[in-house]
């Protein structure tokens, strides 16, 4: 049992990524979220908790075959916002994609979440060293 209730929300939430049973996929997520969840993905904001149900079946169904959501860091949770990394793993083990989500909780649920998929760009050095 986690002690940390955002650390408890987003294993559920990968849980039900990973359930094989679409009825214990809702029933996981209807744990994890709120009616009026707000989806913030790579295609846009979306409103509402079947359009997130939409979106797990649908990744649920990736070109590479069945695979398996795994967190891959902590839960970094300073307060009512939480983010962690996430792997999206195919059945031979490999990643297929990576990123980091950001989640808000209202009253004991995930009322936001956030997707990143894919690491950042490198920004280029805004301070370069002076030439000799």
């Amino acid at each position: 049992m986690h002690d940390d209730p955002a650390q408890r929300l987003v294993d559920t939430f990968l849980a039900a990524f990973n359930t094989p049973s679409g009825d214990r996929m809702a029933e996981l997520l209807a744990e994890a979220f709120t009616r009026d969840v707000t989806f913030w993905g790579p295609l846009g904001r979306t409103q509402g908790f079947m359009a997130l149900e939409n979106f797990v079946t649908y990744l649920r169904g990736h070109g590479r075959g069945p695979g398996r959501m795994v967190r891959t860091s902590a839960v970094d949770a300073p307060g009512e916002w939480a983010r962690y990394a996430w792997a999206y793993r195919d059945a031979s083990g490999a990643v297929v994609l990576d990123g980091v989500d950001m989640v808000h909780v209202r009253d004991g649920r995930i009322d936001q979440l956030v997707v990143f998929s894919g690491p950042l760009a490198a920004r280029p050095d805004p301070d370069p060293p002076a030439a000799a």
